[in-house]
């Protein structure tokens, strides 16, 4: 039978969400309903809110998320009711070009799911699901293929990161960066994901390892965290990371905000040679520019960076194995829980890059 949730419902382009029931419907062949215990709060939901990324509506938005299966459908096997399981946004098909490759994180079908309704309104009104997922509800009914199972005696509140911020972050600093020990590195901006990517590039042994932030409130944080260093982002940005390294530039910077002035800021702090990682979300029309004779000479990679290119049933066991054993500190990130009824002040805080993670908690 269908099953009705408590959800936070964005009826348009820039509304705040409204809390509202929804009508679930039984998992279908290939299907499963998770029963959600916390969602984490992503910079993508506020560029699908804001129209910075395409999004269908009404919808249910949020897609870092974790749980516990609730039913199966059809066909469904490795899955049963009562499993501890993570939400991978990105599910791949492993059939097309690109996953036959080895690149599922680029999966030509991945976000097919996006663009069908998953869920109703009590009025039959279709809804549709943020990034596949529609987390922002008490549960969820999602592709087997998005579901990834964790080990047992890890914190499914908690949890809930490991399938955007901390995967995106550990993914590009050891997937598309390839940090080794004793190279530096800078990350710029210090949200959800950039306090992760910290974490990740001490643990890949980054040293010195800068950390770069518009708050000053942010610093003892990123100390706390394995930065060994800590930049303003001002007009003395890249001066102030060349410094760090003798006045040559880090090894790796890693962009974490989603702006062309932030990747140019990027480009600047880091060494002949070295190399730009845009891990950020930035908007179509904010282009970044580059005279011929500085990419020549510079001889620099500027790469781009999707969930950390990363293969999801892959990656999220051996970094949920990171948080378990305590070498990854998920609780440092998440700076504030809240009920699902808070959302708009959590999305106030990222508009104005305040705090980490909001962490909506479930139940609570």
């Amino acid at each position: 039978m269908p099953t009705t949730v408590k959800a936070a419902v964005f009826d348009g382009l820039n509304a705040d969400p409204r809390i509202s029931g929804i009508v679930l419907p039984d998992p279908g062949p290939g299907q499963v309903r998770v029963r959600l215990s916390a969602a984490g709060v992503c910079h993508s939901d506020l560029s699908l809110s804001n129209g910075t990324l395409p999004q269908k509506w009404p919808a249910v938005l949020g897609h870092e998320g974790a749980g516990t299966v609730e039913a199966v459908g059809e066909g469904v096997s490795g899955l049963s009711p009562g499993r501890l399981v993570a939400l991978n946004w990105e599910p791949a098909c492993r059939t097309c070009w690109h996953c036959r490759q080895g690149e599922p994180h680029l999966c030509e079908h991945a976000l097919d799911g996006a663009a069908r309704p998953y869920a109703e309104l009590p009025d039959g009104t279709p809804l549709h699901p943020g990034l596949n997922i529609g987390a922002f509800a008490e549960a969820t009914v999602v592709p087997a293929n998005a579901v990834v199972p964790l080990p047992e005696g890890i914190d499914t509140g908690v949890a809930a990161v490991l399938g955007c911020a901390v995967l995106t972050a550990w993914g590009a600093v050891n997937n598309s960066a390839q940090v080794r020990p004793g190279q530096s590195a800078a990350v710029l901006g210090l949200g959800g994901v950039g306090l992760s990517l910290l974490q990740s590039a001490r643990l890949a042994g980054a040293d010195p390892l800068v950390a770069v932030d518009r708050s000053p409130d942010k610093e003892e944080l990123a100390r706390s965290l394995g930065a060994t260093d800590f930049v303003l982002a001002d007009g003395s940005l890249a001066k102030n990371v060349r410094a760090r390294t003798e006045g040559r530039g880090v090894d790796h910077a890693f962009e974490v905000v989603g702006s062309a002035e932030v990747v140019r800021a990027a480009w600047n702090s880091t060494r002949r040679g070295g190399t730009v990682t845009v891990v950020g979300v930035g908007s179509v029309e904010d282009e970044v520019s580059f005279n011929a004779l500085e990419l020549f000479h510079q001889a620099r990679t500027l790469r781009g960076c999707v969930y950390g290119s990363s293969d999801p049933d892959r990656d999220i066991p051996v970094v949920a194995e990171l948080v378990r054993s305590g070498d990854l500190h998920l609780n440092t990130m998440i700076t504030d829980e809240i009920a699902l009824e808070e959302l708009p002040e959590a999305f106030d805080r990222m508009r104005r890059g305040r705090g980490g993670r909001s962490l909506v908690r479930f139940g609570a």
